[in-house]
């Protein structure tokens, strides 16, 4: 998953798929059995800075599904749910909801094969800006669940009680709600939450299986097939400067943002 806060990036795979997001768009890539993709950023401003800022959160995938089709999913900013929360003191906090659902905020459905497709899995992904001076109290997650908030921007910030510096992530106990008390500045986090598969994880660069002799498998399958090879006419393929944010998936489908 991948979450542009600032900028644009270029997709294209070796699919033939391409795709061009940012300023709040959020793209889901299953990888499954196989797929080969650049990420670049596109210099569409010749006379401005061209900033980029992201996350790219990595999700496991079961043995049961190690080998599905590739997929990729959009969520345009347009369509990703906020839920803003005032405190007692009028001082708010806004919580961008990418999967997982808090509240009103229910994202679109990931997409087919992914852990977070599966009820129980109770797969979070949210960040979290706070005004200065704001509380809010983080609800309980189902127990069992693994939850970690980081502390990305911002001056001071109390988790329960405890100070955090900034640039620190907390685990949380998934069966507590969590009091969170901001500084006397704006701050940012992140929040990721699951349940564990539960299997073994063996990864040797971008490959994530669940035995040795499985890395070695896929590192063959790569040399044999190149994951379908590589349609287009350079390593890293940029877009046009004016092509707008759009998606062009493998079966033809074409998606336009706004």
């Amino acid at each position: 998953m991948t979450i542009v806060r600032r900028g644009l990036i270029d997709h294209s795979d070796s699919l033939g798929a391409t795709a061009r997001f940012g300023g709040g768009d959020v793209q889901w890539l299953t990888a499954g059995k196989g797929i080969v993709h650049a990420e670049m950023f596109p210099l569409v401003h010749r006379d401005a800075p061209n900033p980029l800022e992201l996350f790219q959160i990595w999700l496991n995938l079961p043995a049961a599904d190690k080998l599905v089709e590739p997929h990729f999913s959009m969520l345009w900013n347009e369509a990703v749910p906020a839920h803003l929360a005032t405190d007692t003191a009028g001082r708010t906090t806004q919580i961008t909801v990418v999967a997982g659902r808090l509240a009103e905020a229910s994202p679109g459905a990931p997409p087919p094969n992914s852990w977070a497709s599966r009820p129980d899995s109770d797969v979070a992904i949210w960040t979290i800006k706070m005004a200065a001076g704001a509380t809010w109290t983080l609800p309980p997650a189902a127990a069992g669940s693994n939850r970690t908030l980081y502390f990305f921007r911002g001056g001071a910030l109390s988790v329960d009680g405890v100070a955090i510096p900034a640039h620190h992530g907390v685990d949380l106990r998934p069966e507590l709600a969590a009091a969170l008390v901001n500084g006397p500045d704006d701050s940012e986090l992140l929040l990721l939450a699951g349940r564990p598969i539960g299997e073994p994880v063996v990864q040797y660069g971008p490959f994530v299986m669940n035995t040795r002799a499985e890395i070695q498998q896929a590192m063959l399958d790569y040399q044999r097939t190149q994951f379908g090879g590589w349609p287009w006419p350079s390593d890293g393929p940029v877009h046009a400067r004016d092509a707008g944010r759009f998606a062009k998936h493998v079966d033809g489908r074409s998606e336009r943002a706004g």
